[in-house]
């Protein structure tokens, strides 16, 4: 998994920065900057994403694993998130992300879920 990850990511670097791609990635990131709301492909929209397809896995084979993967990458979001735009529920969901992870670790699917939901409540509260 790592490595098909590593691989897109060098794939997407390498479009970014050739050619009109170097254009393209400036106009994007003062795109980004420039914006103080939270835009679809936002790290806070990411975090929701993560957290919701997480919450869709309940009930299949392995799902403390995608539990774990899912609510890492949410966390990662948030965190980055809070960097670009502090907001109380952003710690709130921070703290329930975090909570949730040492309840996958300690195998309590249950409780990380609902700590999950509850970081997903307050994600969709950011504004």
């Amino acid at each position: 998994m790592r490595r098909k990850l590593a691989v897109a990511v060098l794939v997407l670097g390498m479009i970014t920065f050739v050619g009109r791609g170097v254009f393209w990635a400036e106009k994007s990131a003062l795109a980004q900057v420039s914006s103080p709301t939270f835009t679809k492909g936002s790290h806070l929209a990411q975090a929701i994403e993560h957290i919701e397809a997480a919450l869709k896995e309940q009930g299949k084979p392995k799902y403390e694993a995608s539990l774990n993967v899912h609510l890492t990458e949410a966390r990662q979001h948030a965190e980055a998130s809070k960097k670009e735009k502090a907001n109380p529920h952003l710690d709130a969901a921070l703290k329930e992300l975090n909570a949730a992870l040492v309840d996958v670790e300690a195998k309590h699917a249950d409780t990380a879920t609902k700590a999950a939901k509850e970081a997903l409540t307050h994600l969709k509260a950011v504004k």
